[in-house]
């Protein structure tokens, strides 16, 4: 499985890669609490998702990006998430955080910031949970003991969510946009100049093409009323 970034234009998926619409769930009060699966696509060999935002036949590509000039320039780090991310120390986990990967989906906002969340006796299982649940990866939870390892140490394992290599196209009802392409599981994801980004098991690719860190999200669809439709 494989996602290719094409220069100005779509991604390219291949590898029967499953297809999926993932939609936030929120309690009352309209915080993200949960993932709700919706609309399951047709499972392909390959296919194109349309990441300027202009195609008529989302989530697929059907050319509007050359019709309307689209600017898909890559801009994102190259580095390692950990190179990325702070660090915060709690007394049952440790979090770390790279910012510049915030999709927006506001898990990290539930029972309280995950911030303050880390800090806090008992409250390990829920700073866990929160940072499982953001789907770009930007929040990472770690077994407190990996402290004593050096931090470039392979031994240094995330306490990461079992994510099947799968692509979720996110809906957000609270906010009444459409976010991101949401990559599960570990799936390869070539910058246009044949360059590879960090494999990881969560990642979100903007499909709105209006990020300023592309090819990521930045939460750039909650600002200008993305809508796949």
């Amino acid at each position: 499985m494989h996602i290719q970034v094409t220069e100005d234009g779509p991604y390219e998926v291949t590898g029967s890669v499953p297809l999926a619409q993932q939609i936030i769930g929120a309690d009352g009060q309209g915080q993200s609490v949960r993932w709700e699966q919706g609309v399951e696509y047709p499972v392909k060999e390959m296919y194109r998702l349309c990441r300027c935002g202009r195609s008529g036949s989302k989530p697929y590509c059907d050319g509007s990006h050359e019709r309307a000039g689209f600017d898909g320039t890559e801009v994102a780090s190259r580095e390692p998430y950990l190179m990325q991310a702070g660090e915060q120390d709690g007394p049952e986990v440790t979090l770390t955080d790279a910012p510049a990967l915030c999709a927006f989906a506001r898990f990290c906002d539930a029972d309280g910031q995950v911030w303050s969340l880390v800090e806090m006796d008992g409250q390990g299982g829920a700073v866990r949970q929160e940072a499982g649940d953001c789907p770009s990866g930007r929040l990472v939870a770690w077994d407190p003991a990996a402290r004593r390892v050096a931090w470039e140490a392979v031994a240094r394992t995330p306490l990461e969510p079992d994510l099947p290599p799968s692509i979720g196209l996110v809906e957000d009802p609270v906010q009444g946009v459409s976010g991101p392409i949401w990559v599960r599981g570990g799936i390869t994801v070539t910058a246009a100049d044949g360059t590879d980004y960090e494999v990881r098991n969560r990642v979100t690719l903007c499909r709105c093409g209006a990020s300023r860190n592309k090819p990521f999200c930045d939460g750039s669809h909650a600002a200008i009323g993305f809508r796949d439709e």
